[in-house]
């Protein structure tokens, strides 16, 4: 079983406690709407150092790396991790609950969970919700409430932006491409569902062709390039990840069609393709500092602090105007927007 174990400097006093203060996790991220229920202050309070234990579904593109990479930098900057351990599922449930059942056995002071899927690793949450175990569910969801705090951006309000972009473009008329995520994840459904609500009442607009490209360039290039040949000329194409549309700005270019109206993402790849390009576009925004805001709760409950039980982020898209705002051409495609992660930091691991 593949782990990595972060050795950092420790300190033996606990952070102090904070009733009723307010726990920054992450720019945008506030507490949910409706029912939410307090964790109150001091009931996983517990001295340093301590031992978090990270559970991440797979790395399958370059935001679940860069995801990661925010984790472990919060990590390092708090002096009371004494242990951070990492574990990677390879997009295997079976894996995931073994990796999170194995963190359990070694004593983890807190979980932060990336779940596979919806109901997958609910159990486990469930057995860590007996044992008295904070548990941090960030990125995607799962069907059980025993988790301690919940950490997400909307993948409703992800899909539904996209989808009102290509309303907008279409003008309410004609044929779209749809290209999903990984299936059988729940952020992939719910960005969907979102795009769905979009053209709720839009009778004039037809999902044409509709794949899974698993947020990946590879498979998203496999998948415009089959398209191109049994479903040409679509009207605009609704792509739930950057990856996948980069793919397809490459396909459209390389065949020398005219590129139509495509969702992207923000990351610094496709924004590159995205201005040379000149296609219209927008960028939601489903920020990698989620790994780093599911940290700093462990932490936050850990050092005794108030938290509320869910959280969500709902950010603005990244529109064309803005585009220059955020595009580093000094920095390779791998980087996602927004990033937490300071600028020394960032040409460390992106710097060409």
């Amino acid at each position: 079983m593949k782990r990595l174990f972060v050795k950092l400097a420790v300190a033996a006093t606990l952070m102090g406690s904070a009733a009723n203060a307010e726990v920054f996790l992450m720019d945008g991220m506030v507490p949910r709407d409706g029912d939410n229920r307090v964790i109150e202050a001091g009931k996983y309070a517990k001295d340093g150092p301590w031992k978090i234990g990270f559970s991440i579904w797979g790395f399958g593109n370059t935001w679940m790396i860069q995801m990661a990479e925010e984790a472990r930098y919060a990590a390092e900057q708090n002096e009371n991790v004494g242990e951070f351990i990492f574990t990677n599922a390879d997009s295997n449930p079976t894996k995931q609950i073994a990796d999170i059942e194995d963190l359990i056995a070694q004593g983890v002071d807190a979980l932060v969970i990336a779940p596979i899927s919806l109901s997958a690793v609910s159990p486990v949450i469930d057995k860590a919700h007996e044992l008295g175990i904070p548990t941090v569910v960030h990125s995607t969801a799962v069907d059980t409430d025993n988790y301690t705090v919940d950490i997400q951006g909307d993948p409703h309000h992800f899909g539904k932006v996209m989808g009102d972009f290509l309303v907008d473009e279409l003008k309410g008329e004609g044929n779209i491409w749809v290209l999903r995520g990984q299936a059988g994840v729940s952020e992939d459904l719910f960005r969907y569902e979102g795009l769905l609500m979009a053209l709720e009442g839009q009778e004039g607009i037809t999902i044409s062709s509709e794949q899974h490209g698993d947020w990946a360039y590879d498979k998203g290039k496999q998948v415009c390039e089959s398209l191109a040949l049994s479903d040409p000329n679509p009207s605009g194409i609704w792509s739930s990840g950057a990856a996948m549309t980069h793919a397809c700005m490459d396909v459209f270019a390389e065949l020398g069609l005219e590129m139509p109206p495509m969702s992207g993402e923000g990351n610094n790849g496709f924004f590159k393709v995205w201005k040379a390009s000149g296609a219209k576009s927008m960028a939601a925004v489903f920020p990698p500092a989620q790994g780093a805001a599911a940290v700093r709760a462990a932490a936050a409950l850990l050092a005794g602090e108030e938290m509320m039980h869910r959280y969500v982020g709902r950010p603005d898209p990244i529109l064309q105007p803005d585009l220059d705002k955020y595009l580093r051409e000094d920095l390779n495609e791998n980087l996602w927007f927004p990033s937490s992660l300071p600028e020394e930091k960032l040409q460390e691991i992106y710097g060409q």
